[in-house]
């Protein structure tokens, strides 16, 4: 590596977190600071250190879906082969699966999301402002 190509993969941006980094401690794309989070997997309003209006970047529900048929597929994978393996007891199979996956569905989640939001603030995407100036093609001509 030469002093020209920067490591991308511990900072894009003097003082601000490698975007891996920044996805799996849930911290500020900004400043680094862990405060992404207000909940398990809602966002805070903005980071309590510099800031940055996380409101502002449009993650949605995306990570869900596609985490949602990830797990659900190697889940149910696993206990199709246990079932064969070993035949439990069905409460076997409750208590293993349904901790399982609510833990891999809402870390995945919240690592999804963190990513996201990283890359949106990277790329420096965000919504669009309410005073547009575009024109409005919705509204009919009167003059007829």
């Amino acid at each position: 590596m030469t002093a020209e190509t920067p490591d991308r993969e511990t900072s894009d941006r003097q003082g601000q977190p490698a975007q891996r980094v920044a996805a799996l401690l849930g911290s500020c794309p900004h400043c680094g600071a862990a405060t992404l989070f207000d909940g398990p997997v809602s966002f805070a309003p903005e980071c309590s250190q510099c800031g940055l209006n996380f409101s502002r970047f449009n993650v949605g529900d995306g990570p869900a879906a596609f985490l949602t048929f990830g797990v659900g597929g190697l889940v149910t994978a696993l206990a199709v082969w246990l079932e064969l393996a070993a035949s439990p007891p069905f409460w076997v199979h409750i208590l293993l699966w349904v901790p399982l996956t609510a833990a891999l569905v809402i870390g995945g989640l919240r690592v999804a999301k963190a990513w996201l939001l990283s890359a949106e603030y990277r790329q420096r995407a965000s919504e669009a402002r309410t005073d547009d100036t575009r024109p409005d093609t919705t509204q009919s001509d009167e003059t007829s």
